[in-house]
């Protein structure tokens, strides 16, 4: 929450931690606390009290008006701090959606004008108040935004199709663990990377090479955070059915965190909410150069799944490693297979040898089904990608038909 606080932009001053055994419908705290944080609110001449669950609006409501200042609850602040970080248009379509959703809950008579009223028929209908006013303006503003994005995930949806022929690559993690950092050692890219949560809200796509003929589209996503809000997930549809049509997800996680443990749990858990938790997924414990000692390395080695691969993004450190795991992981589903082809067939062999890997290749003569002179023919023996091979099959039934 103080990391949340920090991004936003607050300076945070006091922290306050209650236990009780049923939460207040009036205030969601106890009365003592409540003049507790007045006290505290006076003496510090704070302007935001920030709280780390989700308020009703009567409790909004009420809070502020005993506090006598600003309340913000952890949904509100986690979509404050996406409306700073969206750059994009599709982000900030996604954000404003997510907001509004929100606010429309939220509304009470100390509101501010969502939009000046103008004169006119049909402006405004007989006996509306202002409040209705600005529901109904919210209304409006979600249908504008729904349709917009619903554009944009058909747009996104075909860009995905084109991308077929590559095996997709996602990077999923707790935000701030280093996933854009990551993406940028592996494909040599520059995408925005900084210290702070949520510094990625826009799915980037980048070709990685990891060895010859073995290419991968790898995409860099929004980080998970424990208790993120539905509505953002919603929101953000299109930008997660990139992990959901992955082939293999890439799970980064901070190796020095404190919290660890429960950043897996909290990432598997969102992981399960969008339908992606049964994807192949590879263990990437990131900022190995910030442990103490190599001891402290080795005993997280010993404690972690075995197929686990150990980095630092910042430094390339393990990176090599970390490609060759992912290249396992992707031949583990590879098509064998040995044709014939006729030397002529330039192309189709060029292209095999571009999107395979030639286990061997023999220049012999051969003759097809019909008999007749023996023609130049190339044997190759290849493995590749499944989806390679559903491209290459139909031209290769029409090719092969050859015999030594």
């Amino acid at each position: 929450m103080a990391l949340l606080a920090d991004t936003a932009g607050a300076v945070v001053t006091d922290r306050v931690i209650q236990s009780l055994p049923q939460l207040q419908a009036a205030t969601y705290i106890g009365r003592g606390k409540v003049g507790e944080l007045k006290g505290l609110v006076s003496m510090r001449a704070a302007d935001l009290v920030i709280f780390d669950d989700d308020l009703s609006p009567v409790q909004l409501r009420n809070l502020e008006k005993e506090l006598g200042c600003k309340l913000v609850d952890r949904s509100g602040l986690i979509l404050d701090i996406f409306a700073q970080r969206a750059k994009t248009s599709a982000a900030k379509a996604q954000v404003e959606l997510a907001q509004l959703e929100y606010l429309r809950t939220r509304l009470t008579r100390q509101w501010t004008h969502l939009s000046r009223q103008k004169g006119g028929i049909g402006t405004k209908g007989p006996g509306e108040t202002q409040i209705e006013t600005d529901r109904r303006l919210i209304r409006d503003r979600i249908a504008v935004l729904k349709d917009k994005l619903e554009k944009i995930d058909r747009q996104r949806t075909t860009q995905r199709k084109g991308r077929s022929l590559h095996t997709r690559v996602s990077l999923v993690g707790y935000t701030n663990a280093g996933k854009s950092t990551l993406m940028n050692s592996l494909a040599g890219a520059e995408v925005h990377a900084e210290d702070r949560l949520f510094a990625t809200l826009d799915a980037t796509t980048r070709l990685v090479y990891l060895a010859r003929n073995k290419q991968v589209l790898l995409s860099d996503t929004v980080g998970f955070i424990r208790k993120l809000p539905h509505r953002l997930i919603e929101s953000f549809k299109s930008t997660l059915d990139e992990v959901r049509e992955s082939d293999l997800l890439l799970h980064v996680v901070d190796v020095t965190h404190p919290a660890r443990d429960e950043q897996i749990r909290v990432v598997n858990e969102t992981l399960e909410e969008i339908g992606a938790l049964d994807k192949p997924t590879l263990m990437v414990f990131n900022k190995v150069d910030a442990l103490a000692s190599p001891d402290e390395l080795a005993g997280l080695r010993a404690s972690l799944p075995t197929e686990s691969v150990f980095v630092s993004a910042s430094r390339a450190i393990g990176l090599d490693h970390l490609k060759e795991r992912i290249i396992e992981v992707m031949e583990a589903n590879f098509v064998e297979t040995e044709v014939i082809l006729p030397a002529a067939e330039g192309r189709i062999l060029t292209h095999i040898h571009s999107v395979a890997e030639v286990i061997s290749q023999e220049y012999v003569f051969a003759t097809g089904a019909d008999g007749g002179e023996p023609i130049p023919a190339v044997r190759l023996h290849f493995r590749t990608a499944p989806q390679h091979y559903e491209d290459l099959k139909i031209q290769l039934n029409q090719l092969s038909r050859l015999t030594v």
